[in-house]
Formats: structure tokens, sequence, C-alpha cells
């Protein structure tokens, strides 16, 4: 068993500056198939075809095409039945996922003013996350001892006497809040002033999210002569995610068995985010009802608190104290990529709607950003109280990638008042499957993170059906959607001089029902 003399000295960092990291604001990236049951019953194919208010978000050119002011209210159930239930989390979850209206104003024969506004819900956190695997030689105190084995920082006592990672005098970027409890928790030993890596054979780890993100966009659209078609959406985001977790190692020396060490952890994501949103559709051939859209989305610039609550308990032979605690709350700035469209549509008389889309939105270009208070530094975005968190950054460019999301879909109606639609909804991965929760990044993610596991997700696949029925200007609409991404879990980064470190594929395979009432006129 490795150790690490220390010798005490009175020197405390001060936890300044706050970011996140790559995975934990990974989070919000993206959205989930979601609005009305017509729009998720055709894989969201309907940017070019419009007249659905759930395009106010992916082309708001869409909203254009409406002729009668419209209003409509959304809900459904999310079900996870292959999950493991843990931590009270439901398996099956009630949703409430989009309000809307639509004014439209007719200016002159052939083209109208509309405008709108629409709730929906564009991320549904609840999930339920279980993985188990084998370790040897190998465990999540041992990268913790090797970040100081290697010389990323020093170990050695603060004033109150806890065991601090430290770069220079000050405290090190480098050393994680998960790095403070296993050091001083599990790693120290009181008569000997040492500290010891200590090996596992076997992990465990079950975490319950748990919130949304809560998009309210606000639209200016119209059309001329029934051949082009524009609108703007100003976006509002309410983020809000909870999450908990526990992850447990059975811990093994030279004569086996030794205890195991559980960490529970509490994170809860909350802040506003804003964005914008333009678009256009045309119908190129007057006697064709064919048309083409394009749009383009801005960064979603967020503001964001990140709060943790974690208890590690010490169940083995070794260490200093019985558990180990962190609390900490911090202010970050997040900024999204860039998103581009391109849509296409068709109809053939009244009893046909074909749809179809494509959408790019390069991950690996998302901004942490580190808040400084009142002083202003500059950087690429001119003088701000906020600069980009560069060591993270490079981290984002190596684990995320471009995503690539295809829509296509069908409606048919073999008479007016009621229709039946099929969609399929592609999105491609957006973790590099080598990506990796990096913990050795001189970085304030890496400082505040209570935790060390990942998930690289892969590709998302889901397959939509839906039904309408209208009546004078009522209508009701029904979708159901089957969601399926593949993922590997990580209890925490390979590190040098590790042996094996399991990894776990985990599955987020989710059912959605969906209902739709709306009322035109």
């Amino acid at each position: 068993m490795k150790k690490i003399y220390l010798a005490a000295f009175a020197l405390m960092g001060a936890l300044s500056a706050a970011a996140q990291d790559t995975y934990e604001s990974g989070r919000l990236l993206g959205s989930d198939l979601n609005g009305t049951a017509r729009y998720v019953g055709m894989g969201g194919a309907m940017d070019a075809l419009g007249a659905d208010i759930s395009t106010i978000s992916s082309n708001p050119a869409g909203i254009g095409f409406f002729r009668h002011s419209n209003i409509s209210l959304s809900m459904g159930v999310v079900s996870q039945q292959d999950a493991k239930k843990f931590d009270d989390l439901s398996k099956t979850n009630v949703s409430f996922d989009q309000a809307g209206f639509v004014y439209s104003a007719r200016i002159s024969s052939g083209s109208f003013i509309n405008v709108a506004f629409n709730y929906h819900k564009s991320r549904n956190f609840d999930q339920i996350l279980s993985a188990a695997n084998s370790l040897r030689g190998a465990s999540q105190n041992g990268l913790t001892y090797d970040k100081a084995d290697r010389g990323i920082y020093n170990f050695d006592f603060n004033k109150q006497g806890e065991i601090i990672g430290y770069e220079g005098k000050d405290r090190s970027w480098s050393y994680s809040e998960a790095d403070y409890m296993n050091a001083n928790a599990l790693m120290l030993d009181p008569d000997d002033a040492s500290i010891y890596a200590i090996d596992a054979d076997k992990y465990t780890f079950d975490r319950a999210h748990r919130g949304w993100i809560a998009n309210y966009d606000f639209n200016v659209s119209g059309n001329v002569n029934d051949r082009f078609y524009w609108g703007l959406t100003v976006g509002v985001k309410d983020a809000n995610y909870r999450g908990y977790s526990e992850y447990g190692e059975s811990l093994v020396d030279k004569n086996g068995s030794c205890g195991s060490v559980v960490v529970g952890d509490s994170r809860k994501i909350r802040g506003t985010g804003l964005d914008l949103t333009a678009g256009i559709i045309v119908r190129p051939i007057e006697e064709s009802p064919f048309r083409f859209g394009l749009s383009i989305k801005t960064p979603t610039w967020y503001d964001l608190t990140s709060s943790n609550s974690t208890l590690m308990e010490n169940y083995s032979d070794y260490g200093a104290w019985d558990e180990g605690k962190s609390n900490e709350s911090y202010d970050f700035k997040y900024y999204t990529p860039w998103e581009f469209g391109v849509s296409l549509g068709h109809t053939i008389g009244n009893q046909v709607a074909l749809g179809a889309g494509y959408m790019f939105s390069d991950y690996s270009a998302s901004k942490n950003r580190v808040n400084k208070g009142d002083r202003y530094w500059y950087d690429d975005y001119g003088y701000s109280p906020s600069y980009t968190d560069e060591p993270m950054e490079r981290n984002t460019e190596r684990s995320l990638e471009g995503v690539h999301t295809l829509k296509a879909g069908i409606e048919v109606k073999p008479v007016p008042e009621f229709g039946v639609r099929l969609g399929y909804n592609y999105v491609s991965a957006a973790y590099d499957k080598n990506g990796v929760r990096d913990m050795t990044l001189d970085s304030p993610g890496v400082s505040y993170a209570s935790t060390t596991d990942y998930v690289n997700w892969g590709d998302t696949h889901r397959v939509t059906c839906g039904l309408g029925f209208k009546t004078g200007g009522f209508n009701v609409d029904l979708a159901y959607q089957y969601s399926t991404t593949k993922g590997d879990f990580y209890p925490f980064q390979p590190y040098a001089g590790s042996g094996s470190v399991g990894v776990s594929e985990v599955k987020n395979n989710r059912h959605q029902v969906l209902l739709t009432l709306g009322y035109t006129f």
C-alpha cells in the first residue's frame, strides 16, 4: 500500500471563483421531443409544414401559417418501466407539457401578422440511473492519491487540521470536494500522519434525476401572399434540476475485504436563460404546396446557481473520520452553442402531409464561464464579470461532439375530421466515446465537484405515432413516443497506474403518452 507523509502548515486558498464542469453543464444541452401531440406524433417534422404552435422554438416562421387564432393545452405521462426504483422517484410520472395561444390578424388578402406565446417543457429530467461493476487495482480514492503522486497538487494541513491539496501557496483548482472527503475521511492514517490509497473490488451506483427546463416563448410572425413566411421568437428558459445519488465501493487490502465507503450526493442546478430564434419558410412555386424552411437559434445564455450537499460514510478499517461532508453553493454562467436547421414540407390535397427536417448544433463549442463578482475581465465576449474556463473548455472540445438531428413524419386524413400520424426522430451522440470527466484539470469546475461519475451517452432513437380528431373549432390529439438511448457509465476516470475500471452499459428507455386539447376561433 502506497503512502504520502504530511508536514503541517497554515495556508488555505479561498474558493473565490465558480464554474461548472463539462458533464454537469451538459445536462442543459439539447431538448426532448415534446410539445403538442400532433407535433410529437409526427416526430417533430413540422418545421416547414407549420400551423402548429410547437414550431415556435424550432422554426418560428411556422406560426405564420395560422389563419385563425388558436389556444392549446397538452399533458401526459412519462414512464421508464425497465428502471430500478430508487429514492422514491416513481417509474411513471405525470407531466404538464405545453400551453399556448396564437392571435392571428389579417392585414391584406393572403397576408397575416400573428403573435403567439407558448410554454413547453423542453427537458423532463425525471430519470432513474443504476450501474454496478467490478474494480481491480482502482478506486475513487485512488484517483485522489494519483493526482498527488503525479504532483498535480501537494497534500498538507490547513489551520483547521484538514487535509487540503495545494498548488504553490494556494489551494489547487484540481483538488475537488470529492478529493477533500476521500483524503480526510478515508485516506489519512491518524497514527502516522500518512495518506494511503485503498483499492476496491466493486462499485454500485444509483441516481434519481428530477426537474425540468421550461421554455417560455414569445413570437411574432407573418406571411406575404401565402408564399413567404417569417418568424422571430424570444425564448426564456427556467432550469430546475435536482438529483440524488448514492455511490458505494467495496474496499480491499492485502488481507481481503476491509469494509466499504458510501457517498450520498444531492445536487441542484437552478437558473434562467435567454435565446433568440429566427426562421423563414418559402413556397417557391405558386402552383405547388411544397415549401422549405431555414432557421437559426442563438446560444442560450444561462445564469445559474449550483449547490450540493454531500456525505461520505466510512465503514472501513481505515481513515481518520467516520464521515466527510461537503456543502457548497455557487453561481456560474453557461452558454450553449448555436443551432441551425433546414426543413421540407409538402401536402397532397387535404389528405396527406409530409415533413422532414435536419438540425445541427456543435456541443463542443458550449462555454463554461467563471464568475468573478463585480470585477470585469476582457475575453472573446468583451469586458464581462465572467470569463471562459479555458481548461474546462478544452475538455468540452475533447468530450462533446457536433449533434445532428433528423426528423421525418407523415399525417394521413382519410376524412377531414380524423388524422393518423407516424414519425421518427434521430439525435446523434453528443458525447465522444473517449470523452472523460477530467478531475485533473486546473479548473474551478473540478474544485467544486463532489462526485466523479459520468456517462458517455450514445445516439437517441425516437419512434412516434398519433391520432387527431376535429369537430367544429375543437381538436383532440393523442400521441405515443418511445425513446431509447444507451451509454457507458464510468464511476471515475481511469488514471495512471490503475487496474481495471468496470464500465457499465446503461439505458434511458422512455414511453410517453401525450394528450392535447385545442380550440380554433
